[in-house]
C-alpha cells in the first residue's frame, strides 16, 4: 500500500512542477517582454529577436529634459504623498481605535470609500475641488489628489494597527513619570517602526502608480512617468515606453523586496 502511495504522488507532484513552471512563465513573461524591448532597436515582424541592441533608451531616462522632468515630478509627488499621508495617517488611526465601534466603522467607512471609488468618478470631484482652490493643472493640486487615496489607504492601516495595540504598554511608561512627547519618542515610534516604514512605502507606491488622478486633476499640464509612459505607447515609440514602464516597476520590486527581508528577520526574531 505505502508503495501504491508513492507511485500514485509522482504524477501529482509532476502535475504541481508544470503548473508552477507555467504560473512563473505566465507572470513573467510581460517582464521579459519589457526588458527584450528596451534593448531593441529595429524590432519588425517576423524576427523571433531583435536585430541590434540598443541602451540609448536608458540614458534618454535621464539625459532627455522632457522624461527627466517627468520622473523628478514622479519621485516628489510619490515621497511627498507618502510623508503627508504617514503623519496625517498615523494620528487618525489611533484616534479611531480609541474611540467607540461606531466611530470605528465611520473612520473605516469613509477611508475605504475614498480606495473603492471609481478613479474617474473620484478624479472628476477632485478636479472640480481643486479648481475651485485654484490649484487645478499644479504639481501641488495634483499632490492634494495623490493624498486622498494614500490617506485611505494608510489610515486603514494605521487603524489595524491601534486596534491591537497594548495600551499598557504607554499606562506602564506614564506610571514611570514619561511625559507625552516622550511615550511617543521612546516607546510608541520604536514599536512602530515597521508599521510606519510599510505606510510610506505603500503611499509612495499609491502616488508612484497614479494615472487617472494626475490625469484628470493636472489637466495634462503635470507631467509624471506614468503619463509619459503611455505617451510613448501611443506615439509607436515602443522602446522609450518599455524603458518608463521597467522604471515604474523597480520601487514596487524594492518594497517587496524589503518586505520579504523584514519578515524574515521578524520570524528569526520570534523564533
Amino acid at each position: 500500500m505505502a508503495a501504491g502511495r508513492r507511485v500514485n504522488a509522482r504524477p501529482l507532484r509532476i502535475g504541481r512542477g508544470i503548473m508552477l513552471v507555467s504560473l512563473t512563465m505566465f507572470a513573467m513573461a510581460p517582464l521579459l517582454m519589457l526588458i527584450v524591448t528596451s534593448l531593441a532597436r529595429g524590432w519588425f515582424h517576423p524576427q523571433v529577436l531583435p536585430s541590434t541592441v540598443d541602451v540609448s533608451g536608458w540614458s534618454e531616462l535621464l539625459t532627455d529634459t522632457s522624461r527627466r522632468t517627468a520622473l523628478l515630478n514622479s519621485l516628489v509627488l510619490g515621497v511627498a504623498t507618502a510623508c503627508i499621508a504617514t503623519v496625517l495617517a498615523l494620528p487618525l488611526g489611533r484616534a479611531a481605535a480609541l474611540s467607540t465601534r461606531g466611530v470605528r466603522r465611520i473612520v473605516a467607512l469613509l477611508a475605504f470609500a475614498a480606495v473603492a471609488l471609481p478613479p474617474v468618478a473620484l478624479g472628476i470631484g477632485l478636479q472640480l475641488t481643486v479648481l475651485t482652490m485654484g490649484l487645478g493643472g499644479s504639481l501641488r493640486g495634483v499632490l492634494l489628489a495623490h493624498l486622498v487615496p494614500a490617506l485611505g489607504y494608510l489610515t486603514l492601516v494605521f487603524l489595524g494597527v491601534f486596534t491591537q495595540w497594548d495600551a499598557r504598554l504607554e499606562e506602564a511608561a506614564a506610571t514611570l513619570g514619561a511625559t507625552g512627547r516622550e511615550r511617543w519618542t521612546r516607546v510608541m515610534l520604536p514599536l512602530l517602526r515597521r508599521p510606519i516604514a510599510d505606510a510610506l512605502a505603500l503611499g509612495f507606491l499609491v502616488s508612484w502608480a497614479q494615472v487617472a488622478l494626475t490625469l484628470l486633476v493636472g489637466g495634462g499640464a503635470v507631467r509624471t512617468l506614468p503619463l509619459d509612459v503611455l505617451a510613448m505607447l501611443q506615439s509607436g515609440q515602443d522602446q522609450r515606453a518599455a524603458v518608463g514602464a521597467l522604471a515604474l516597476t523597480i520601487p514596487a520590486l524594492v518594497v517587496l523586496g524589503a518586505a520579504r527581508v523584514a519578515a524574515r528577520r521578524t520570524t528569526a526574531v520570534i523564533a
